[in-house]
C-alpha cells in the first residue's frame, strides 16, 4: 500500500484501538498514543529501504527518494522497481512491530496491546494489497 493509504486507515485503526483505552488514559496521553499509531502506520515502511540495501547494495532507492521526497507521497510503485522485497518486508514488519510491541507492553501493557493493533492492521492491509484483494 502507499503511505496516504496507510496514513488513512491507520488513522481509523488508531482511533478504532483507542476507544477501549479511553478509560485507562487521559486526553493528552490518548492523543499521543494516536499521533504515534499514525506515524507507526506510515513510518514502519521505512524498513523497505534497508531490505532493498541489502537486496542490491547499495542505497539507490533510498536516494531516489530523497531526491524528490514529494514524488514518494504519489505512485510510489517506482520506488521499489526491479527488487522483489514481498516476503522480506512482511517478516520485517513482523520483527520490527514484536520488537515495539514489547517494548510498549513493558512500559504499559494497554499501550503494548494498541501497537500491536496498529501494526496488525498495517501487515494485514499489505497482504490484501498484495493478494490484489484491497
Amino acid at each position: 500500500m502507499e503511505s496516504l493509504e496507510h496514513f488513512v486507515i491507520g488513522s481509523v485503526a488508531a482511533a478504532l484501538a483507542l476507544v477501549p483505552l479511553a478509560e485507562r488514559f487521559s486526553i493528552p496521553v490518548l492523543l499521543v498514543l494516536f499521533a504515534v499509531g499514525v506515524v507507526l502506520s506510515v513510518l514502519i515502511d521505512l524498513d523497505h529501504f534497508v531490505l532493498a540495501r541489502l537486496r542490491v547494495g547499495d542505497w539507490r532507492h533510498l536516494r531516489r527518494v530523497l531526491g524528490d521526497p514529494t514524488n514518494a507521497l504519489s505512485g510510489q510503485g517506482w520506488i521499489f522497481e526491479g527488487v522483489e522485497l514481498e516476503r522480506e518486508r512482511l517478516v520485517s514488519h513482523l520483527v520490527v512491530g514484536l520488537v515495539l510491541v514489547g517494548v510498549g507492553a513493558a512500559l504499559n501493557p494497554a499501550a503494548g496491546a494498541f501497537l500491536a493493533a496498529v501494526i496488525a492492521v498495517h501487515v494485514v492491509c499489505d497482504v490484501l494489497r498484495d493478494r490484489e484483494i484491497a
